[in-house]
């Protein structure tokens, strides 16, 4: 399996923003599909944002506007830029690709 390592969660107030990163043991060219999901306290995973090879992305409605993903190639890394947050996008942050398992996670804390 692909190993994922996520990182940049903190503690931000409401309308504040963080980068989160998504470090891959290999290219994430050859992923095809990457994406971003959270779980909130007791609260199931959903999908905040995916991105393909040919640069489609989607994302959550609650997000649209707010959250870009993009990628480093050299780097093998993937980001999600969040803009604007608010309470209600506090959980914690995974990435995941088809090749890889639910990692860690990281923590992304939004005050009011």
């Amino acid at each position: 399996q692909v190993q994922l390592v996520e990182s940049g969660g903190g503690l931000v107030q409401t309308g504040g923003s963080l980068r989160l990163s998504c470090a891959a043991s290999g290219s994430i060219f050859i992923f095809k599909l990457m994406g971003w999901y959270r779980q909130a306290p007791g609260k199931q995973r959903e999908m905040v944002a995916t991105l393909t090879n040919d640069d489609t992305t989607d994302y959550a409605d609650s997000v649209k506007g707010r959250f870009t993903i993009s990628r480093d190639n050299a780097k093998n890394t993937v980001y999600l830029q969040m803009n604007s947050l608010k309470p209600e996008d506090t959980g914690v942050y995974y990435c995941k690709c088809p090749f890889s398992n639910w990692g860690q996670g990281t923590q992304v804390t939004v005050s009011s």
